[in-house]
């Protein structure tokens, strides 16, 4: 019998847990996760944005739902995980994704400050794999295993000016992937883990990025920043949202079976140089 391709791309049946889909990068994951044929359920303390997005998502058709949640809280996890079960059904995808970038001169960083960037960006992302980890596997209450995956960043594979707090974070939430990759694989619970590291990306986060940069006065402007950072960025231009929900896609569909602890790069080039 012959490979189908185009089983292999549908998300027919994937359930899926998307946090941080407030924000314009997280919400076109799950536009592009429900147009594939996925049913998700959206997650971020920003309730009115989320409410907002399940709207355009069912007004479309999709099976979509909203629950509020702090991702550094322990219990709201576990209320997640139990909450997209019963709507959805069961769970095999994780997205953790939501994130905060403030920036800093390191001889100015407040250490509470780095703190906060490590326990929403890292503590969020473990206990997003912990609680997906033990819905998934076999006993777990999904039991299927799945597909998750932790938003990184180019800023986790290499460090940059005023991002101390973010480089580390995203550099952990690396390592946390492969880590989470290897055990899943070796206690045979059918659960992969990767992560996915998007460069500059026409976003709210990329916005706030080059904001920032003028704010500390590292660059004049916000042309100048953003010039600044696509210099070093081969293909002269930035991503799209879609070119990273197009990544999300691939990694929660079956077509990436054989894929786990590996790091999508979607940059436009600029690891490469």
């Amino acid at each position: 019998m012959s490979y189908d391709y185009k089983s292999a791309h549908s998300l027919d049946g994937k359930k899926v847990l998307i946090t941080g889909a407030g924000g314009n990068l997280g919400a076109e994951m799950c536009r592009g996760l429900t147009a594939m044929g996925a049913s998700v359920v959206a997650t971020d303390i920003l309730s009115d944005k989320g409410h907002a997005l399940i709207e355009e998502l069912t007004a479309n058709g999709a099976d979509a739902h909203f629950i509020e949640h702090d991702l550094t809280d322990e219990s709201q996890w576990e209320a997640a995980i139990s909450f997209a079960i019963e709507k959805m059904g069961g769970l095999n995808g994780l997205v953790n994704n939501a994130a905060i970038v403030p920036m800093q001169n390191l001889a100015d960083l407040d250490v509470e400050q780095f703190k906060q960037v490590q326990n929403v960006n890292v503590v969020g992302s473990m206990l997003g794999c912990k609680h997906g980890l033990r819905a998934m596997r076999p006993d777990g209450p999904a039991g299927q295993g799945g597909s998750m995956i932790n938003i990184s960043s180019v800023m986790g594979l290499a460090g940059t000016i005023a991002l101390a707090s973010y480089n580390t974070s995203k550099g952990a939430v690396r390592l946390l992937s492969k880590s989470v990759a290897a055990e899943c694989a070796m206690l045979k619970t059918g659960i992969r883990c990767n992560s996915v590291h998007p460069g500059i990306i026409e976003s709210e986060m990329g916005d706030s990025f080059l904001e920032q940069l003028v704010d500390l006065g590292i660059a004049p402007d916000m042309a100048a920043a953003e010039a600044g950072f696509l210099a070093g960025v081969p293909m002269a231009e930035s991503g799209r949202l879609t070119d990273v929900a197009d990544g999300i896609i691939y990694l929660i569909s079956d077509a990436s079976r054989y894929v786990t602890g590996a790091e999508l790069v979607i940059d436009g080039g600029f690891y490469a140089t």
